[in-house]
């Protein structure tokens, strides 16, 4: 008898995947795991998505929304081929990262106060960041267990942005750095992705107003590259 499938389930089996997979890893997340987690029958699961390798790509696609979920019509969704999770990255990376404003700023000269542009700039890479949470996450804690997805993620994704902001960095000469391009690159970098992502998974965390957050990281990281007392 064919399986019944339901359009509410699927974001939840979703969420409920994403959320396994981030706290225990690839490789120890089994079916029954996910399905303890939404409350369902293994076999449920298998009629929403194909298998483990399924599912992990149900989560990387659709699990911050950024991609409209499938009908029914369209499940179980398919273990994806080889190479095609890290095409999937990589693609939303290259999307991504050719919409923000650091890669806008860095192609044209600047016009305007140097605080507006760089605040914009810290401000547009957290929103960005934030918006992919989910399969950042994902990503960064199963990259060490499928090298496929750790080659797209810390290289085209990390070290790329690093790169890009290092470039604007020496190429803004008003700006006091304090210390060498690459690492003030790399600390805005971090400082962003931690706030954007990774303490939304901090056990510990406290309540913040998230709605405050991207001026406050752009305000106090803008104050601290720019020289004293200027405003350009």
């Amino acid at each position: 008898m064919p399986r019944t499938r339901s359009a509410e389930l699927f974001p939840k089996l979703v969420s409920a995947a994403a959320e396994t997979f981030i706290a225990q890893g690839f490789q120890r997340t089994q079916m029954q795991d996910v399905a303890a987690a939404l409350g369902v029958a293994k076999g449920t699961v298998y009629g929403y998505v194909e298998n483990k390798d399924a599912l992990l790509g149900a989560a990387l696609r659709f699990a911050d929304g950024v991609e409209p979920v499938p009908g029914v019509e369209d499940l179980p969704v398919r273990a994806p081929a080889v190479g095609e999770l890290a095409a999937l990255v990589a693609d939303r990376l290259g999307a991504e990262i050719g919409r923000l404003r650091l890669v806008e700023a860095l192609s044209k000269r600047r016009r305007g106060p140097l605080a507006a542009e760089l605040s914009e700039i810290i401000t547009n890479l957290y929103e960005t960041l934030s918006r992919h949470r989910v399969s950042i996450k994902l990503v960064d804690r199963c990259a060490s267990e499928l090298p496929e997805l750790a080659d797209v993620w810390f290289g085209q994704g990390r070290s790329g942005l690093v790169g890009a902001l290092t470039d604007y960095l020496q190429r803004r000469k008003a700006l006091r750095l304090p210390g060498p391009a690459p690492l003030v690159a790399r600390t805005i970098l971090e400082t962003c992705a931690l706030w954007a992502v990774h303490l939304h998974w901090d056990p510990a965390r406290q309540p913040v107003d998230t709605a405050a957050v991207p001026a406050t990281l752009a305000g106090l990281l803008t104050r601290g590259l720019l020289p004293e007392g200027a405003s350009t």
